[in-house]
């Protein structure tokens, strides 16, 4: 039996009908460059998670920058984020000339540690990004006080999370600025790159619609120097029949996240996923936390299981990080855990079968061992 990360011929089969449709339109039409979807694809997206304002743009990692240079961060600013993401995270604050400043994880969610974040604010800290990553929601509570408390700005870096919740709120409606990734492999992934900023706020609202565009308004007339960053017509298509569908995938997950907790309760050499009482996930990812992950990760693999690590090597201690002046041993949490987790197959799709296939695998592993 093979198990892929995810199988997204089972998740396009039932949909293409539909995709087709809305493609057709889009060529018959001919408006590639901010076509009529792209609007409806916003308007959508505001509803469904409570938000004001949804700017469409060309990917998430542009989003994360449009969202940095629209809260003016720049040159001599830090930012406070995680060392445990996507380079992404990082990339988009050093990209606009400021600096990322780090602090460490929780053991149990994987995000960012609210009780570890003011030790890590200096002068120059200008905003806190945290990222609700694989799915969960970081206590955004006890992150709006601090950064209410000291006027620092909030972006949330949501590209694995969108429809997840804290306290019943839905993720990016929190902070000043939250941003979503819709790339393939994505919860609500488009077939290519795509991204969007959201937020509350008409004036940033209105800097993001710039900034996508040049940063132009009226045309050839130029405030600010911003980005190419427009949303594909054909990929807004696509993710307006797709978003229909993510409330029903999303509850499928926790399903298949509910097995594997179940199925896996047993076995003393791992660790399954965490969620906060408050949190509602929506499990981009399902993350073990293992002893011999390295011995594991091949075991599975040898049995064509798909699975992967997010992510190997933190932040701080990437080569292109090196002038930042850290150290390995300054966030020995996300070190660590760096070296010991494994997402295993977490897609609605999944048969009973493969869940199955996929738990006697990790038994026969760790089987006699204590």
């Amino acid at each position: 039996m093979k198990v892929p990360l995810l199988d997204l011929h089972a998740q396009y089969d039932p949909l293409m009908p539909q995709i087709r449709q809305a493609l057709e339109r889009v060529l018959t039409d001919h408006h590639y460059i901010m076509g009529p979807q792209v609007k409806e694809l916003e308007d959508k997206m505001a509803a469904y998670l409570g938000i004001k304002h949804a700017i469409g743009c060309a990917s998430g990692t542009d989003a994360l920058v449009l969202a940095v240079k629209a809260l003016g961060i720049g040159e001599g600013d830090e930012v406070l984020t995680t060392p445990f993401t996507f380079f992404a995270t990082a990339s988009s604050i050093w990209r606009n000339h400021a600096t990322p400043r780090f602090a460490d994880i929780d053991p149990r969610s994987f995000n960012l540690d609210p009780d570890k974040l003011e030790a890590a604010i200096t002068p120059r800290t200008k905003a806190i990004m945290p990222v609700h990553l694989f799915g969960q929601s970081c206590d955004m509570t006890h992150i709006m006080e601090i950064a209410q408390k000291l006027g620092l700005a909030v972006i949330e870096d949501n590209a694995q999370g969108i429809g997840c919740t804290w306290n019943g709120r839905m993720s990016c409606s929190f902070g000043d600025i939250g941003t979503l990734s819709f790339f393939p492999s994505k919860n609500l992934g488009a077939m290519g790159d795509a991204g969007m900023c959201l937020t509350n706020s008409d004036e940033l609202a209105a800097k993001l619609r710039q900034l996508r565009v040049h940063g132009e308004n009226p045309k050839y007339y130029h405030k600010w120097v911003g980005l190419n960053s427009r949303l594909d017509t054909l990929q807004a298509a696509i993710l307006n029949v797709k978003l229909d569908a993510l409330a029903a995938w999303s509850k499928a997950r926790r399903a298949n996240a509910a097995f594997y907790n179940e199925h896996l309760a047993d076995i003393p050499q791992i660790r399954t996923p965490f969620i906060a009482p408050e949190a509602v996930s929506i499990y981009n990812q399902y993350t073990l936390v293992c002893e011999d992950r390295d011995g594991l990760l091949q075991h599975l693999q040898a049995r064509e299981i798909g699975c992967a690590i997010y992510y190997p090597l933190p932040l701080h201690l990437q080569e292109c990080f090196a002038s930042l002046g850290y150290r390995k041993g300054d966030f020995p949490i996300a070190e660590q855990l760096s070296g010991q987790v494994l997402s295993i197959p977490i897609y609605p799709e999944l048969s009973l079968e493969q869940k199955q296939y996929v738990v006697d695998a990790i038994h026969a592993f760790y089987g006699g061992r204590n």
